[in-house]
Order: C-alpha cells, then structure tokens, then sequence
C-alpha cells in the first residue's frame, strides 16, 4: 500500500469520526447562541434540550430531558403553530472553594420551540418526573381524553 493511499485511508476514517462525534453532539444538546425571542432576554445564552416526539392516535406525546430543573419554573406555552418550553437550569457547584474542572452538563436559560404544522391541538397533561417533562398534546376536535 502507498503512503498517499495508506493517509487517504486514514484521514477518511478520522473525518467519519469527527462526523460520528458531531452528530451525537448535536442529539444531545444544541447551543443556539442568544435569543431573538421576545419572552427571552436578549443578551442572554439559550441551549435547546433533546427532546423524544411521538405521535398516537389522539395527538403528540413530548419528552424534553430536562435534568436539575425546577419544575415549578418551567413555562410550557402552546400557540397556534408551536409549542414552547422555557426555564433555567442553574450551575450546581459543590462548595464555594470548589474549582471546576469540567462542565458537560447545561446550564443556564434553555429554550425550545417546535413547530407544529397543519393540525390545530390543545394542551393535555404536563407533567415532570424524574428529570423529564412529558407534555401531551390532543388534537382540538378530539374528546377521547386520555390515550
């Protein structure tokens, strides 16, 4: 094998990693720099939690993963061709002499919005558990209720 062929084999590799390492990056977390939108304050960082869509008979089911939230500050907002979901998730330090070393982990104000096309819905059940919080949405001529 010639050494042209032997670096073109490997920088092949190496760029499919660096590929494979930036799409599980971005299915993790996604930093969308500060915020246009108007219930955000402007100058301020937002990052976008990964969220799990599902689709049923009667609406949507979400699951945003949103580990160390506060439920009780959580803003889910349904508009007519979006849902919203927004918060802040403070920095957990253990000590005040502590000195970080890494942070992997988000913090800061979050904010996601999903478009929703075509089909009008209404809020069902929210709910936060274990560090996830489940938003139902129910399609608006449907009365089935519960799926």
């Amino acid at each position: 094998m010639s050494i042209d062929r032997q670096f073109g084999w490997m920088w092949a590799q190496a760029c499919e990693l660096l590929d494979q390492a930036d799409r599980m990056q971005r299915g993790f977390l996604r930093y969308v720099g500060p915020s246009t939108d108007a219930a955000v304050r402007a100058d301020s960082a937002v990052w976008e939690p990964p969220v799990d869509i599902q689709e049923t008979r009667g609406g949507l089911q979400f699951v945003f993963a949103l580990p160390g939230v506060n439920a009780e500050h959580i803003d889910v907002r349904l508009e007519p061709n979006a849902l919203s979901v927004s918060a802040i998730r403070p920095a957990r330090l253990g000590s005040t002499d502590s000195v970080v070393r890494r942070m992997e982990i988000p913090h800061g104000r979050f904010y996601r919005r999903i478009a929703l096309a075509g089909i009008r819905f209404r809020l069902g059940d929210t709910r936060y558990l274990n560090g996830c919080l489940e938003v139902r949405l129910v399609r608006a001529g449907d009365n089935r209720g519960q799926e």
